[in-house]
Parts: structure tokens; sequence; C-alpha cells
């Protein structure tokens, strides 16, 4: 456990239970903990494996390059279709988190699995993503900016 991490749990949150059981399970899987973007983050060596964080309505555990585990829970999530890499495993109660506790493990396992692979997410490339039609029409009237973005 790292102490700079330990305000994050010491605060009044709605997940609080949950996010101490997945600190738990993260550091039982050997990662080491940080402090990133305000959030435990769990990594190896250098690699971001996974981090935690709540939102209104769940709480989730990140796994940055979720995109290349195998998923036979089917309990990952793409929080957008935009979101190349990271998926999130969602949750909304303590005993969820304790139901998945087996699976979390294993998924933590094999994302450093991966990581020590060398694996890497394929990415787009920018010009595929598609250009709103407004975007498109604030940047013909900024000619400088217009520049800027496409070089």
């Amino acid at each position: 456990m790292n102490p700079k991490v330990d305000f994050f749990f010491a605060k009044n949150s709605p997940w609080q239970a949950e996010f101490e059981l997945l600190r738990t399970l993260a550091l039982d899987c050997g990662l080491t903990e940080e402090l990133k973007w305000g959030q435990p983050c769990y990594s190896l060596g250098k690699a971001n494996i996974v981090l935690i964080h709540g939102f209104k309505e769940y709480g989730a555990l990140l796994f940055f390059k979720g995109a290349l585990l195998k998923d036979p829970e089917q309990i990952l999530i793409q929080q957008t279709e935009n979101v190349q890499s990271a998926r999130q495993l969602r949750f909304t109660s303590l005993k969820e988190v304790k139901q998945k506790a087996k699976a979390i493990r294993t998924y933590i396992y094999e994302a450093m699995e991966v990581e020590r692979a060398g694996l890497k997410v394929p990415l787009k490339k920018t010009e595929a993503f598609e250009v709103p039609d407004e975007f498109k029409e604030q940047l013909n009237n900024k000619p400088a900016l217009k520049k800027l973005l496409t070089h």
C-alpha cells in the first residue's frame, strides 16, 4: 500500500467498501499502487494496468488495455464507441464485487501478461474518426485554427 494513496480511500464515497476490496485485489496480484489523475492506479513496472474510479451511478475498475483481454465473463464495458483501448468493469454493490472477485483477479493477471508480452492495441488513425459537420464548419470559419489542426 502506498501512503500517498490512502487519502483516496479515506474520503467519503458511496463506493468506499468496494474500492477497498478492489485495492486489496490489485495489491494481492503484485501490482504497484500509485496516485494518477487523482485516482488509485496499479502498475507493473512503468505500465499502467488498472485504475479504480467512481461515478455517480457506479464504481469501476478500468483496464488500460482491456480491449486485448479475452473477457470470458462478458463483464468489460467499452465506455463510448471512440474508446479504443480501455475497458471498464462496473459495479453497483460490494456484493457484486465479492461475487466477481475471482474473475477480477483472473482479468488482472491476464492484463499483466498482456503487458509483459508487449502487446499493443491497434489504434485507429485520426483520419478514421468521423468529424461532425458543425465542427468542420467552425474550422472553415477559422483558417488559422484549421491550419493548426490539420498539420
